[in-house]
């Protein structure tokens, strides 16, 4: 267990209130523990996935995990984020041109550059190697420079990669027919972005999803909370940087989350049965309860 002063510097660390500390202590020590169990019996490093909707707290779980195994178990731990494997600005743009005008949003499947997440995730398992992860700049919407890479020397013993669409899967050409938004229906009448989108979902992240070894959910009540969580967590990143212009205003995210709707709520249906510990929380992000497969 993480002594007392350490939680509360982790509290500190992230901006969160004194009662997560009950959550740690409650839920995600014990998880921990078992995940230190499922890695001594490894040959190779442990990789765990944690699937969340914007907003539940998969980064902080992630980072969680990462300190716990860290320097409670002495153990080298690698956490990377979906997010960070975003396509440049650039490569977006061509999207845009090449695919459909919406491609250049990031967020989406088809958006990632899963051939760099995979060849990263592998290079982590070599032993005289020094590995690149990749960072994305949210605040300029582009990916930083190699030289702003964090660097990791070495195999690792445990892989942490968190993301909004970890584990979602293909849906039917029949549920891609309906609109879910206005979004879709005025600006993808065609159904041309949701395709593209289906079609990575279908051939290019299986191969990522499928490294993983335990897989985590945090689990919101429903893609409104969603929204309301997602609107929080950017007001948090304004308070939080020098320029507060480059981060979204409400307007800019109540339009931005509609491009997660759809797998968002595709995978609130279809996840829980699949992961190993499924946290379900509450209007208030608190846990009710976990299912372990």
């Amino acid at each position: 267990m993480m002594p007392k002063i350490r939680i509360d510097q982790f509290l500190q660390k992230h901006r969160l209130p004194a009662e997560y500390a009950f959550t740690i202590n409650e839920w995600f020590l014990p998880l921990a523990e078992k995940l230190v169990l499922e890695q001594k019996i490894q040959s190779k490093p442990l990789i765990i996935g944690i699937n969340g909707a914007q907003g539940t707290g998969k980064s902080t779980l992630a980072d969680l995990l990462k300190t716990v195994f860290e320097q409670d178990e002495q153990l080298t731990v690698a956490s990377l984020s979906l997010d960070d494997f975003y396509l440049t600005h650039q490569q977006r743009t061509d999207l845009a041109h090449t695919v459909h005008p919406l491609m250049a949003t990031r967020g989406v499947p088809g958006t990632h550059d899963i051939a760099l997440a995979i060849d990263t995730i592998r290079h982590l398992f070599q032993l005289d190697s020094e590995t690149f992860i990749p960072r994305f700049d949210k605040t300029n919407d582009d990916r930083h420079k190699q030289s702003q890479w964090t660097s990791v020397v070495g195999a690792v013993d445990i892989i942490i990669l968190e993301g909004w669409c970890m584990g979602a899967e293909a849906q039917s050409i029949e549920q891609l027919s309906t609109p879910v938004n206005d979004l879709e229906e005025n600006e993808d009448a065609d159904r041309g972005w949701r395709y593209y989108i289906n079609q990575q979902l279908h051939y290019s992240y299986p191969s990522l999803f499928s490294l993983v070894d335990q897989w985590i959910m945090l689990k919101a009540p429903s893609f409104d909370c969603v929204s309301n969580w997602r609107l929080e967590q950017e007001h948090k990143l304004r308070s939080s940087i020098a320029d507060p212009k480059k981060t979204m205003d409400d307007n800019e995210i109540e339009r931005f989350i509609k491009f997660y709707q759809r797998i968002t709520e595709h995978l609130l249906q279809t996840l829980p049965g699949k992961v190993d510990y499924l946290f379900e929380l509450n209007s208030e992000r608190k846990i009710n309860r976990l299912i372990k497969k």
